[in-house]
C-alpha cells in the first residue's frame, strides 16, 4: 500500500483534532480540523467509488476555495485515483479556448471527470456544452462514507500536474506516490518543520505544483496548522499577507520573486500593526532568485521584526515532485559572486568580487533521496564551478510525462533526469544561472536573460517583474535579443521613446550588448503562463512577428 495514504491516515487518526486549515480570511475565516478534513474525504471518495471511480482513474480538479480542495483530493487519494488540478480561467481568458484546452488536457491524462467547486460552478453550462463529465462537490460531501481505502502500489500516479507553459500544449508531469512520500518526508526533513510549533501561511494558487505538494499536502498529511487563501485574496491586498503572518504567528511562507519585492514595497509605506518576528523560513523559489526583491522584502520588513537570515532560497522543479535542494537554515541568502567573462566565454564560474561580476543564490545541497550533476553541451559530466545542465536522479524524480502525443519517458537509463537548467555546483551547492533553452548566444558569449532583465526593471517607468529578454532568430548566426516591458506609459510615444533610451543604455551597461529592438507594452499585456511566471518562448514569438511586419 502507499506509505504516502498510509501517512495521511496515520495524521488523522492519531492528530486529526490537533492541526487544521484556517480558510476563509479576512472577511469570514473558519478552521477545520484535519480530522475533519478526513472525515468529510471518506464520504466525498465513498460518492466517487459509487459513482463509479475505478482504481488508478484520473479526476481533474476545478475549484478555487482551499476549504474545499483540500478534502476532495484527498478523498481521491483515499479512492486509489490521481488528482490533476485543471489551470483556471481568469476574467480575462476567452472560455471557449480555455474549454478546448481543458478538453485536451482531460483527453491526454485519460479522465472523464471533473470535481467543480466554486467560483467554477457557474462554467457547468459550458462544461455540458462541451460533453465535459462534472459532479459539483458541495454535492459529493453527502456521501456514504468510504469503507475501506481502495489500495494502490508505489509506483501508481498521485499526481498529473500540469506544467507552466499553455494549455494549448499540454504536458502533465506523472507524480507517483512513491515520488509523493519521498519529497514530502524529505522536505520536512531539510526544513526540520515541527508538527507543534510551525505554522504555515500561503496564498499560492493549487494548481501549481508549490502551492499544491507544499503548501497543502505537506501540512495535510503531517499535520501542520496551515492559513490559506487564494492568489486573488493575496492581489487585492498584498498586506493581508503580512497580516496573516502576523495574527497567525505565521513561521513559515513562499512565493516567487515578484511577490517578495510587492509586499517589500508595501511594508515601505504603512505603519501599520504588523509583527513578523515569527517568521522562521521564508522560501523563494521556482525561478531564479532576484536579490533586489529579497533586499525590499528584507529592508521594508525589519521595521516589523522581519530577521533576514529567515529568507530561505530553494531550488525546484515538478519533475522533481517539488524540492531539489534547500538552503542551510536560517542562513538568509548567500550569493556567489563571479566573472562575468569567464562566465560568459568559458562555461566557468571563478570567484569574483562583490562588485564586479555576476551573482548568483546558492541554492544549498539536494535533499535526502536526490543525486544532481552538472554535464557539459559535449555531454560530460564535469567538476565543481563548470557550468552545464543540470541533471538529477533520485526517489522523488518523476518517470515520465504525459503528452497529447501520449506518454514521454523522463530518465535516460542510468535514471538521470535532463532538467533544462543551466548552473554549477559549489562545494556541492547547487547554483542556477538560467533555462538553457533562454541563454542568448552572442559572438561566443552566453549571456543569461535575468542579467538584462535585471537591469531593465531599473530603469523608472518600468513595471517591477515585467521586463523580459527575448531571443531572436535563436541558433542562427544572427542571434540577437530584444527587451520587452510593461509600462503605464505605454502609447504615449514621449515616454516609450525615453524609456526605449534608457533601458537600452541600462542594458548596455550591465551586460556589454545593445538590444535589438526595445518594445514598450501597457500593463498587464506581457505574456504569462498560469502560475504567474513572464513566458520567454511567448513573448519572443510576438516580438519576431512584429519585426517581420515592420519590414513588409
Amino acid at each position: 500500500m502507499s506509505r504516502f495514504v498510509d501517512k495521511l491516515l496515520e495524521t488523522a487518526r492519531d492528530r486529526g483534532d490537533l492541526r487544521g486549515i484556517t480558510t476563509g480570511e479576512p472577511k469570514a475565516p473558519v478552521r477545520h480540523t484535519w480530522g475533519q478534513v478526513h472525515e468529510r474525504a471518506t464520504r466525498m471518495a465513498g460518492a466517487l467509488v459509487a459513482g463509479g471511480l475505478t482504481r488508478g482513474g484520473a479526476v481533474a480538479v476545478l475549484a478555487a476555495e482551499p476549504v474545499t480542495i483540500a478534502p476532495a483530493v484527498q478523498a481521491v487519494w483515499l479512492a486509489g485515483g490521481s488528482v490533476t488540478m485543471l489551470h483556471q480561467p481568469t476574467p480575462r481568458t476567452d472560455l471557449a479556448e480555455w474549454a478546448h484546452d481543458t478538453v485536451r488536457v482531460l483527453t491526454m491524462i485519460g479522465s472523464k471527470l471533473v470535481l467543480l467547486g466554486s467560483p467554477f460552478d457557474q462554467l457547468a453550462p459550458l462544461l455540458d456544452e462541451h460533453g465535459i463529465g462534472y459532479l459539483r462537490l458541495e454535492e459529493l460531501a453527502d456521501g456514504t462514507p468510504l469503507a475501506g481505502v481502495v489500495e494502490v502500489d508505489e509506483d501508481a500516479p498521485a499526481l498529473l500536474q500540469l506544467t507552466s507553459g499553455s494549455t494549448a500544449e499540454p504536458k502533465a508531469v506523472r507524480i507517483t506516490h512513491r515520488n509523493l512520500f519521498s519529497n514530502l518526508t524529505a522536505m520536512v526533513e531539510a526544513a526540520e518543520l515541527d508538527v507543534e510549533v510551525d505554522v504555515m501561511v500561503s496564498w499560492l494558487p493549487l494548481f501549481h505544483d508549490m502551492g499544491m505538494v507544499g503548501f497543502l499536502t505537506v501540512p495535510m498529511t503531517v499535520g501542520l496548522e496551515l492559513v490559506k487563501v487564494t492568489p486573488v485574496e493575496f492581489l487585492t491586498g498584498p498586506l493581508l499577507w503580512a497580516d496573516l503572518i502576523s495574527r497567525h504567528r505565521g513561521t513559515i511562507t513562499a512565493a516567487p520573486n515578484f511577490a517578495y519585492a510587492l509586499l517589500g514595497r508595501r511594508l515601505s509605506g504603512v505603519d501599520g500593526p504588523y509583527d513578523l518576528s515569527s517568521l522562521r523560513l521564508a522560501l523563494n523559489g521556482a525561478e531564479p532568485v532576484d536579490e533586489k526583491a529579497v533586499k525590499s522584502f528584507v529592508d521594508s520588513g525589519a521595521r516589523f521584526g522581519l530577521r533576514p537570515e529567515c529568507v530561505f532560497p530553494a531550488y525546484g522543479m515538478a519533475e522533481a515532485t517539488l524540492a531539489v535542494s534547500f538552503a542551510p537554515l536560517l542562513t538568509g541568502l548567500t550569493l556567489d559572486h563571479v566573472d562575468a567573462d569567464r562566465l560568459e566565454a568559458d562555461n566557468y564560474a571563478e570567484p569574483a568580487g562583490p562588485d564586479s561580476g555576476r551573482a548568483f543564490a546558492v541554492l544549498g545541497k539536494p535533499l535526502r533521496g536526490i543525486e544532481a550533476r552538472i554535464v557539459s553541451a559535449a555531454g560530460e559530466v564535469v567538476g565543481e564551478r563548470f557550468v552545464g545542465e543540470i541533471q538529477l536522479r533520485g526517489e522523488a524524480v518523476t518517470p515520465g510525462y504525459l503528452t497529447v502525443n501520449g506518454p514521454v519517458a523522463t530518465q535516460d537509463a542510468d535514471g538521470w533526469l535532463a532538467t533544462g537548467d543551466i548552473g554549477y555546483l559549489v562545494a556541492g551547492s547547487i547554483v542556477i544561472c538560467g533555462r538553457a533553452k533562454d541563454v542568448i548566444i552572442l559572438g561566443g558569449r552566453n549571456i543569461y536573460p535575468t542579467d538584462i532583465e535585471r537591469a531593465a526593471s531599473t530603469v523608472e517607468g518600468v513595471r517591477a517583474g515585467n521586463a523580459v529578454a527575448v531571443r531572436i532568430d535563436a541558433g542562427t548566426r544572427r542571434e540577437r535579443f530584444a527587451v520587452v516591458v510593461e509600462s503605464r506609459g505605454a502609447g504615449d510615444e514621449a515616454a516609450e521613446k525615453v524609456l526605449r533610451k534608457d533601458i537600452a543604455a541600462r542594458v548596455f551597461e550591465a551586460v556589454n550588448a545593445r538590444p535589438s529592438a526595445v518594445v514598450v507594452l501597457a500593463p498587464g499585456t506581457l505574456p504569462k503562463t498560469p502560475s504567474g511566471k513572464l513566458r520567454r518562448a511567448a513573448a519572443g514569438e510576438q516580438v519576431a512577428a512584429s519585426i517581420a511586419a515592420a519590414s513588409l
